[in-house]
């Protein structure tokens, strides 16, 4: 099983595309898992000129790269998030800065049309965020119904179910990244966001294990829950800084923060079990890509994914095909 490794570009998108294929090739990836910001893949132009895709393929064809899947995380947001205030103004057009309505109808044209793109690249699988109408009731006071709950469920359903209605038609698959801030975020929740859309094929998860550790949610644990829907995997590391001054909320401290209760690390730099990881993707039959989504606030970044590209390559062994003491059965 030769899982291809592949690099995020989403932390990256400050350089150009041609520049960073270059790089992403000396470091020893095999693909790019293209984000829709910055000039890496524009999806109102991959969805109508099939020329522009085969041209940001080229790009990745001269380095001797790649592409599985791209990841429009910032549009998807959009989507269900409750208010889409101006923090995400930088996610939309300038046109619907300030506009919260106006951002989640461009961010529904925008996740079809990534559908649309997929399908002119080749590629099967969108990766993203869905938003959710009801992560600000993560702590339930003031009191939270359990009819508020469900009514967020049943809004990400009228909201995405159309947009799925796209990604059939276009026979390609999305996979959200159970997150805090998404209407999945952990296993149980996943499992209600399949729920609410009836499981559709169409939705499945682009599986992070780093969002999950420092919700001391077991990441293997949670591939085993849903095994044919790990449509995607990103590779990254998080720890938990925990030393009784902060807690696990964050503290309103930004990530790099030596105070902050846990923060993303450098693959093998955090306390994720990646090797339970790759026996449970084994177990699931996964051979898609594992994409390195760099994320370290303490480490010059192209030393973090040189190394993250080899720690990669060395976790990513396949399943055995035999029974270790099988020999001694024989007859």
């Amino acid at each position: 099983m030769a899982r291809p490794v592949t690099l995020f570009t989403g932390q990256w998108a400050d350089l150009p595309l041609k520049d960073l294929a270059k790089k992403a090739a000396a470091w020893g990836y095999e693909g790019m898992e293209l984000a829709c910001w910055g000039d890496h893949m524009d999806v109102f132009k991959g969805a109508q000129d099939k020329d522009y895709c085969k041209r940001q393929l080229a790009i990745l064809q001269e380095n001797g790269l790649k592409c599985w899947a791209i990841s429009n995380h910032l549009a998807g947001q959009l989507v269900c998030d409750l208010n889409n205030d101006s923090r995400s103004d930088m996610f939309a057009p300038k046109d619907c800065h300030g506009n919260a309505e106006k951002k989640r109808a461009w961010a529904v044209e925008a996740m079809k049309n990534s559908a649309r793109t997929a399908k002119n690249l080749g590629i099967k699988v969108v990766n993203g965020f869905t938003g959710s109408s009801i992560w600000h009731f993560i702590y339930s006071f003031p009191p939270v119904s359990d009819a508020m709950i469900d009514d967020g469920f049943k809004f990400f359903a009228k909201m995405w179910n159309p947009i799925f209605d796209v990604f059939d038609e276009c026979g390609v698959k999305f996979a959200l990244e159970v997150h805090p801030t998404e209407i999945a975020f952990d296993i149980v929740t996943a499992q209600r966001a399949l729920e609410a859309v009836n499981y559709r094929e169409t939705f499945g998860f682009n599986f992070d294990p780093s969002h999950l550790h420092w919700q001391m949610v077991n990441p293997a644990r949670f591939i085993r829950e849903f095994p044919d829907r790990i449509y995607h995997t990103h590779m990254k590391d998080a720890a938990l800084q925990l030393d009784g001054f902060s807690g696990i909320l964050g503290s309103h401290l930004n990530f790099g923060k030596q105070e902050r209760g846990w923060d993303f690390r450098s693959l093998g730099h955090g306390g994720v079990d990646f090797e339970e990881i790759i026996r449970a993707l084994n177990h699931a039959g996964y051979s898609g890509p594992l994409s390195v989504e760099w994320e370290d606030c303490g480490m010059e970044r192209e030393r973090g994914a040189r190394e993250s590209c080899e720690f990669v390559k060395n976790i990513n062994f396949s399943p055995s095909t035999h029974v270790f003491d099988e020999a001694f059965d024989k007859k």
